[in-house]
């Protein structure tokens, strides 16, 4: 995902040294301990730099053992011992995120490379005042006094992502929580998914009563939470996985977390806690009638999955369900999509268009991957059509109906003249009619990875939408 690194404002020097503060390019929280081999150049000369935290400089060795996070909204300063002259800089910046909850085979975590070059003007050095830069340790708001819980309301109830103000909340011009809370006070969806790594600072111990001070004024905004994006960061190091104690202890807090947002449920990818974790998880989800929700979506398919979802009907508990996004139900890519792809060969771009869902699209697609025909500049991009984006029709979620409690309403953009984004829509309601379903079915934004439109009118857009295809 394309989030930006360098703001306007990232660099700044003194007498005798500069600072560079870097944006988290990334959809949640992370550990300070993610950042790996920082490298930074000043018009064209590389230059050494150190993390200064907490009014100390860490080196990378450091670094590593560091027990921080890093908030989506905060910066890592990296501090260099030079003076730079007024005016503006070329800065260039690349640096690895190891994405702790994200496998990339069996026995490593997901490491991503990502670099940032930006012209800039360095103005005086006020990182020792900078609010958004990283701390150890941050204060949870103030509790308010307890209101009454409203009604859990039932049926099929639309709702809205706060992951669709993701770049928003990456700008960090609003609190993430302002952004949340103004989801429902501003008229978008009375009912809202929030993330924790992204709309709490104290993720993931979650400490005092932040979480419930936001679910309170989410409430005055005349809203509620439906269900809480949680995670399971299997990863502590590059080399050392959590133990199932450890797995257990981290995901714990998260489920108090959304409690006291006074959320219905969380929600996890399919299969990542697996049977014997969600079985330890049971008596929690009870105490605090909680439904833990697995997410499937993109190229994953009931057949695919077939395992974990087994494992949920052997539950067989109201308090382990599924949740199923309609990224698996795309009849054809979105059209913006294809738009940022055109450097792709012409016969495949072509094919992209027109025969998403024939089977040798996906081996094409795998042939260029592996014949390196992937430009560069859209390589990222490309990867999409791999973990994003699926190809199955409504009718082969029919098996598994009785074990879904959600839906996402996944979309891309809103080009829908031939029913590109409303078809998926009406064939999900047309198949829903008559199950006795009642659940949320959430509006989810993926396209801000490439598109540039604001987040309240486009879910407003697609909330429309949605109900007219649902009819």
């Amino acid at each position: 995902m394309t989030l930006p690194v360098l703001a306007d404002d990232a660099l700044s020097t003194g007498d005798q040294s500069f600072a560079l503060r870097l944006s988290l390019p990334w959809i949640r929280s992370l550990p300070l301990a993610s950042l790996h081999d920082v490298r930074v150049s000043i018009d064209g000369a590389d230059v050494a730099v150190r993390v200064r935290l907490d009014g100390r400089d860490l080196s990378a060795a450091d670094l590593a053992t560091a027990p921080g996070w890093w908030f989506v909204q905060d910066r890592v300063a990296l501090a260099g011992d030079t003076a730079l002259p007024g005016g503006a800089h070329d800065v260039a910046v690349s640096f690895r995120l190891l994405i702790p909850y994200l496998p990339a085979g069996p026995d490593a975590p997901l490491v991503l490379p990502f670099a940032a070059r930006r012209r800039l003007v360095a103005g005086p050095d006020g990182g020792a005042h900078d609010a958004r830069a990283v701390r150890l340790s941050a204060t949870p708001r103030p509790p308010e006094p307890a209101r009454a819980a409203r009604p859990a309301p039932s049926a099929w109830r639309l709702a809205a992502s706060a992951f669709n103000w993701t770049p928003e909340v990456i700008r960090a011009e609003r609190d993430a929580a302002d952004i949340a809370v103004g989801i429902a006070a501003g008229g978008t969806a009375d009912e809202i998914e929030v993330e924790l790594g992204q709309s709490l600072r104290s993720f993931p111990a979650l400490a005092g009563d932040e979480a419930a001070h936001l679910g309170w004024r989410i409430a005055d905004g005349g809203g509620r939470v439906s269900i809480v994006g949680a995670s399971l960061d299997d990863w502590l190091s590059p080399s050392r996985r959590r133990g199932d104690d450890e797995r257990l202890a981290f995901l714990l807090p998260q489920l108090h977390a959304a409690h006291a947002l006074g959320a219905e449920g969380v929600r996890l990818p399919i299969g990542q806690a697996g049977e014997p974790l969600l079985r330890r998880l049971l008596p929690t989800l009870h105490e605090l009638d909680l439904v833990l929700y697995e997410e499937v979506q993109g190229p994953q398919t009931p057949a695919r999955e077939e395992a974990a979802i087994d494992a949920v009907a052997r539950i067989d508990d109201a308090h382990v369900r599924l949740l199923v996004d309609i990224s698996m139900l795309m009849p054809a890519l979105p059209v913006t999509y294809l738009e940022r792809m055109a450097a792709l060969p012409a016969d495949l771009h072509a094919r992209l268009g027109g025969a998403w869902r024939d089977p040798a699209t996906h081996d094409a697609v795998l042939a260029a991957l592996r014949a390196g025909d992937v430009p560069r500049e859209v390589h990222t991009m490309f990867m999409d059509l791999l973990v994003r984006f699926g190809r199955s029709e409504a009718s082969e979620l029919r098996p598994v109906l009785p074990l879904v409690g959600a839906f996402h309403l996944k979309f891309w953009d809103l080009e829908d003249a031939d029913g590109r984004v409303s078809g998926p829509i009406r064939d999900l309601g047309d198949l829903l009619r008559g199950t006795g379903f009642a659940g949320t079915l959430c509006s989810e934004w993926g396209g801000h990875e490439w598109l540039d439109a604001d987040p309240t009118e486009t879910t407003s857009a697609h909330l429309a939408l949605a109900r007219e295809a649902l009819g």
